[in-house]
């Protein structure tokens, strides 16, 4: 053997052989064009938003009607307690004015007396 060494040989087989390599491997590159937003997705997301903008009005309106039929409410219970007070007030005076003691002190005012033979008794 002429002074080849193993090593050179695999070297010499290498560069002889007729299938090569190449050194950077061909890709396809698929190219993507990134475009921006649609007309139909500008379209959506302004139907999108105009739908919440309407329904949070309208929570809105119907929180300020709410408050304002509670507040109108308070003030027709606090009159109706203010007219049963009265009220109370009234039947108290009904009741000391309706004594008999009283209406038997007024009618003698009046001139009124008491006869027996007028007087009729109902029962019920």
């Amino acid at each position: 053997m002429g002074g080849v060494t193993l090593g050179n040989l695999a070297y010499k087989v290498r560069q002889n052989s007729p299938y090569q390599q190449d050194p950077t491997p061909k890709q396809n590159v698929v190219i993507k064009k990134n475009r921006g937003v649609t007309l139909g997705e500008k379209v959506l997301a302004t139907i999108l938003v105009c739908g919440m903008l309407i329904a949070a009005i309208h929570i809105v309106s119907n929180q300020v009607t709410i408050y304002s039929a509670n507040i109108e409410i308070q003030q027709i219970e606090t009159k109706i307690q203010d007219q049963v007070k009265v009220n109370n007030e009234l039947d108290l005076q009904v009741q000391e004015l309706s004594t008999y003691e009283r209406i038997w002190a007024k009618a003698q005012e009046m001139g009124l007396l008491l006869n027996e033979n007028n007087v009729k008794v109902v029962q019920d």
